[in-house]
């Protein structure tokens, strides 16, 4: 028997165990953020930049409920107004605007065998995720399933009813565009093969394979294979017409292909019988997912694959600690902090080989090899983001651009799995690699990258990948309108702020001739300056200003003449390296501030769109104005990142709206892509602290605190960087060696 006062200490110690363990930063993610409103975020087990995510697919229904996702354009596996399950997908993008991946639909079923989506697809309830984890209830089978995952390989456990049960594997459904896939069987419980993604965004050379390994951990009373194909005649035909379009290979074992197969397993189960399925892939054969598979899993059962992964994501997550703030503010940071660690993503395989750059070889890499590289989004904050909390990634992010040059001759713009998508515009690599070096990351070739950077600015347009209109550019100073809907104006925008940072780095690097070009392109934005509507507007070829012009036209994402996904509003103030510039152009300070102002005052600002993400700090570029900033970042927060399904103002863009949030939050913002300096404004949180890498930054820590948070004032009174007053913008290395930033509010 326990004396009481040793249970009193025991039951105490319980619950503070518990309270200490719900805590953790992983405990604070909700997975569920992000998944409407166009978020394209999505609920599903994945590993901190890992190959493989297992997400639930509930955007393909039957042909009579509004759920068919041919019914509206999707991007995303998974909706959350949705409620028609119809597999687990492996390989799935996150945050992202045009839809790919998303295959190899695996789901479980019960009672007569049906292969056919439009009927097998199941209502659910009970959902639940967190960081490497889902689950869920299948109404219509009464079956619990659930998914994890390792950085290359998936796990998903089903438990079933008592009766006939059955396992599907689905190769002809998915988000891709591309069709057309094989299998093999090798053993009753184990099936491979291989399906062709791509297409994404409607480029028809962006193609490429995805390799499979799928084994079951009960060996199947049945298996087989089925096809969609056309209805066989004649009365000896085999053909299953409950089946309708699909014929079901109930003897045929060996290898199959087409567009619409599939592999299913049939089980006799037990009530609350448990059967595992592991999916291990690879982008480079076969044998690779296989080992794959076998290393990273090496048969251990769902439990012990969940808790690994749980455990990665409490890591990385753990890099930054907040202390004060609501249970909800938390919720909203380390969510977001979960999303900017899913893109990009390892592409190698165990051995390290991983497919060449738009090529057709295999190579292999010592570290890390990246895919995923949403460019025009992320170079604008999530590299800057990594740069600081995770650098050992970024710099393996940047040897991977710099190899994709080796390999292809140019440096990725979107790239998806070793292919050039081509995806939006500008030179954004520049940017990134520019950034990466000014902070001090240098453990890669910045002489190849600075070929390679000086290739794409300087090449003619018909021989150059990134920049097709370089020739008006580099002779104009500006590319003119040729076609009503040719997006010019944010092509020039783009290849200004590459070409400021390529004249930061020459100059760096001694190269006076080099950068005094880049600087003078970097400045042909005030090409584009009419006083007339006080914005930039489109230039026609004779050198005129197109008409008639409205700023605003291209609202709500319809067509703008020269400016894509935004109007004039969105992008004039879009010259982060030259504000003050942008300022005498507009009529000085005052004037410039006002037009800001009215941007924010009459709803232009769009916060789910990148141009103009760094609006609301470029306040602070003036003295007397910066409580205009932390007015705005603190009402955007609070508007747009919330705890709710939708709360991200739109789609993710791979990590890029959430990089915001992250940044707003802690206090500090890198509005200027390609310079080693941030826009301060009032953290969310009482104590910021982030864990940085001694190897790259020289310090252990950087603390970000409130003096006197007790004030509760949403205005700074003054700031201190290391005990010495500090203004509102620093420089990073400032930043690091003062240690501690402490805001002292009103």
């Amino acid at each position: 028997m326990i004396p009481m006062k040793r249970f009193l200490f025991l039951l105490t110690g319980l619950i503070v165990s518990n309270f200490v363990q719900a805590q953790e930063p992983v405990d604070y993610v909700n997975s569920f953020i992000g998944t409407t409103n166009f978020g394209t975020c999505n609920p599903g087990a994945v590993c901190p930049n890992g190959m493989m995510s297992v997400v639930p697919f509930n955007v393909m229904g039957s042909s009579d409920n509004q759920y068919d996702k041919d019914a509206r354009w999707w991007s995303t596996p998974y909706e959350n107004t949705n409620s028609y399950f119809t597999g687990f997908s492996h390989v799935n993008l996150s945050g992202v605007g045009c839809p790919d991946l998303s295959t190899l639909l695996l789901m479980p079923t019960t009672g007569t065998l049906d292969v056919d989506y439009h009927h097998y697809g199941s209502k659910y309830e009970n959902e639940s995720a967190n960081p490497g984890y889902y689950t869920v209830s299948l109404t219509k089978y009464n079956v619990k399933a659930e998914a994890t995952a390792t950085p290359r390989s998936g796990l998903s456990r089903f438990t079933f009813p008592a009766g006939e049960s059955h396992i599907l594997l689905n190769l002809g459904e998915g988000l891709t565009n591309e069709s057309g896939a094989y299998m093999r069987r090798v053993s009753d419980t184990e099936v491979e093969g291989m399906k062709v993604l791509g297409t994404f965004c409607y480029n028809p050379q962006a193609v490429f394979p995805i390799y499979f390994v799928m084994r079951v951990n009960k060996k199947p009373l049945a298996t087989g294979y089925w096809k969609k194909q056309r209805p066989m005649q004649g009365p000896e035909a085999d053909w299953d017409a409950d089946q309708g379009k699909y014929k079901l290979y109930k003897l045929y074992n060996r290898d199959i292909a087409g567009d619409d197969i599939g592999a299913w397993f049939s089980f006799n189960t037990t009530e609350g019988e448990q059967i595992e399925v592991s999916m291990g892939v690879s982008f480079v054969s076969i044998e690779n997912a296989r080992e794959n598979l076998d290393k990273e899993q090496h048969g251990r059962h769902f439990e012990a694959i969940h808790q690994e992964a749980r455990a990665r994501w409490n890591d990385d997550l753990g890099r930054i600690l907040v202390e004060g703030g609501s249970k909800d503010q938390k919720t909203v940071f380390y969510t977001a902090l979960y999303h900017t660690l899913i893109h990009p993503n390892i592409l190698q395989d165990v051995n390290g080989q991983y497919p060449q750059m738009e090529g057709d070889k295999v190579l292999t890499t010592k570290g890390d090899r990246y895919t995923v590289y949403s460019l025009w989004d992320t170079y604008r904050n999530l590299h800057q983001l990594m740069t600081l909390v995770y650098p050992e990634r970024q710099i393996n992010m940047v040897q991977t651009m710099i190899d994709m040059y080796r390999e292809h001759g140019w440096l990725p713009k979107w790239e998806l799995y070793g292919r050039e998508t081509l995806t939006m515009e500008g030179d954004p690599s520049i940017p990134v690699i520019v950034d990466t070096w000014m902070k001090g990351l240098r453990d890669f070739d910045i002489n190849l990258a600075y070929e390679a950077m000086y290739k794409s600015a300087t090449t003619p347009g018909k021989d150059n990948l990134m920049r097709p209109d370089n020739d008006d550019y580099m002779n104009k100073g500006y590319v003119p309108l040729k076609e009503q809907f040719d997006n010019s104006v944010s092509h020039a925008l783009e290849y200004y702020i590459a070409d400021y940072s390529l004249y930061t780095l020459a100059k760096a690097l001694g190269k006076k001739e080099d950068a005094n070009l880049f600087y003078k392109r970097s400045m042909g934005y005030k090409n584009y300056y009419c006083k007339e509507f006080g914005t930039l507007r489109p230039i026609l070829p004779d050198g005129t200003f197109y008409s008639p012009f409205d700023p605003k036209q291209g609202e709500n994402f319809e067509p703008s003449p020269g400016f894509h996904e935004g109007n004039a509003w969105n992008y004039t103030f879009y010259v982060p390296h030259d504000i003050n510039g942008l300022a005498k152009l507009m009529g000085g300070k005052n004037k410039f501030v006002n037009k800001l102002q009215m941007i924010f005052d009459k709803g232009y600002y769009d916060p789910a769109n990148e141009p103009d993400i760094a609006y609301p700090y470029l306040f602070s570029y003036f003295k007397g104005e910066e409580w205009r900033t932390q007015k705005q970042v603190k009402e955007l927060l609070a508007k747009y990142f919330t705890t709710r399904p939708d709360g991200i103002p739109g789609n993710d863009d791979a990590g890029t709206m959430s990089a915001w949030a992250i940044f707003s939050m802690m206090g500090f913002y890198p509005d200027c892509p390609g310079v080693p300096e941030y826009t301060l404004t009032l953290p969310t949180f009482d104590k910021v602290t982030i864990k940085l890498n001694p190897k790259y930054h020289g310090t252990e820590q950087l603390v970000i605190e409130k003096a006197n948070p007790e004030k509760g004032s949403a205005y700074i009174q003054s700031i201190e960087l290391g005990a010495k007053k500090c203004g509102y913008r620093v420089k990073h290395h400032d930043l690091l060696n003062g240690g501690v930033l402490k805001f002292h509010q009103k």
